[in-house]
C-alpha cells in the first residue's frame, strides 16, 4: 500500500471535496482520481462515494481511514526519532488538559518545564471534553490527555495519577463554616450540575444511587463561568472536585463542603493510545506530566 496514496486519501475525507483536495495537495484532480482509483483497486473496496456536495468515506472507507491515520503517523514518527537521534529533543507533542478538572492546574507548570528542558518541543495543548480527548488519542491525533475518568476503554489506556475529592459549592450563608456535608443531605437542595455524560455527574449519580436519593438538578451548565456565576448569584449549589472548587471559591462568596457518608472520589488520569507507541519527545512530556501530578498530590487534601 502506497503511503502517498494513504495521504491523498485522509486528506480528502478530511476536507470532503475532490477539488478542494487536489487544490491543497498541488495536485492536478484526474491525477488525484487516478490515485483513488487505484488505492480502491488495491483493498477491492469502494473507499469513497461522490456526491454534488463532495465525497464522504464508505464503511470501508471509514475502515481504513482510522487505519491510515495511525500508519502515517507512526511514518512519521519514526521519522522524528530518526532525526533525532543523538540530539536534543524536538517535534510536536499534543496534550489534552480537560476543562474544570486538577488537568488545568497542569497547563501553566507544564509549559514552563517543557520549555526549561526541552526547548525544540513544540507543546500542543487542547482543553476540551474528556470523550472529545479520549477519541483524538484513539484515532491517533493526539499523544496524551489528563482527564477524570480511567475505565477499560478497547484502543485507550490509562495511568492512574491521583484521586480527588468531591466538594458541595454554595452560596447559601446557613452552611458557612460547614466542613463536611453528607451526601444525604443535598438531595433536598437545588443543583447545577453537568450532563450525565459528564464523568463528574456519574459518579455523582452513581453515589446517590447508592443510598437510595437521587440529585435534584434544576439546570444543566457546562460553562465554568456560567456555573460559578449562577451558584453565586443563589440558583443553586453544585458539586466540583477539590481542585476546581477551590478555584471557584475564588470567584465569590461562596463556600466548599467534602462530601461524606459516603465520600465521593474523582479519578483523574492520564489517557494515552493503547496500540501507538509515544515519540521519544512525548516520552519526554509524559515523565513531566508525571512530576507535575506528583507535586500536585500534597497540595490536595
Amino acid at each position: 500500500m502506497n503511503l502517498r496514496r494513504l495521504k491523498y486519501f485522509v486528506k480528502l475525507v478530511d476536507i470532503g471535496s475532490m477539488t478542494q483536495a487536489a487544490d491543497v495537495l498541488h495536485i492536478a484532480q484526474p491525477a488525484l482520481s487516478q490515485q483513488l482509483a487505484t488505492l480502491e483497486a488495491e483493498v477491492q473496496q469502494q473507499l469513497l462515494i461522490r456526491t454534488k456536495r463532495g465525497v464522504t468515506p464508505t464503511a470501508a472507507g471509514k475502515v481504513l481511514y482510522g487505519h491510515a491515520q495511525l500508519i502515517l503517523r507512526q511514518c512519521e514518527q519514526a521519522q522524528n526519532d530518526i532525526n533525532t537521534c543523538g540530539q536534543a529533543l524536538s517535534g510536536q507533542v499534543s496534550v489534552g488538559l480537560a476543562p474544570g478538572t486538577a488537568a488545568s492546574a497542569l497547563s501553566l507548570p507544564l509549559l514552563r518545564a517543557v520549555r526549561e528542558r526541552h526547548p525544540g518541543i513544540v507543546l500542543y495543548l487542547n482543553e476540551n471534553y474528556g470523550i472529545t480527548l479520549s477519541e483524538l488519542i484513539m484515532n491517533g491525533r493526539m499523544d496524551m490527555a489528563v482527564l477524570y475518568g480511567g475505565r477499560e476503554v478497547h484502543g485507550l489506556s490509562f495511568v492512574s495519577l491521583l484521586r480527588e475529592p468531591l466538594f458541595l459549592v454554595t452560596a447559601d450563608p446557613a452552611l458557612k463554616g460547614r466542613e463536611q456535608i453528607a451526601l444525604a443531605e443535598l438531595a433536598a437542595m437545588d443543583m447545577l450540575m453537568p450532563r450525565p455524560y459528564n464523568v463528574i455527574r456519574r459518579l455523582v449519580d452513581e453515589a446517590f444511587v447508592r443510598i437510595g436519593a437521587s440529585a435534584w438538578v434544576v439546570a444543566e451548565i457546562e460553562s465554568p463561568s456560567t456555573l460559578s456565576a449562577a451558584v453565586a448569584g443563589h440558583f443553586g449549589c453544585t458539586i466540583l472536585p477539590e481542585s476546581s472548587a477551590r478555584v471557584m471559591l475564588g470567584s465569590g462568596d461562596l463556600q466548599m463542603c467534602r462530601i461524606v457518608e459516603p465520600e465521593v472520589e474523582a479519578p483523574l488520569a492520564l489517557c494515552l493510545s493503547g496500540h501507538l507507541p509515544l515519540s521519544v519527545p512525548a516520552q519526554a512530556v509524559k515523565a513531566i506530566i508525571l512530576e507535575l501530578v506528583a507535586q500536585m498530590r500534597g497540595s490536595l487534601i
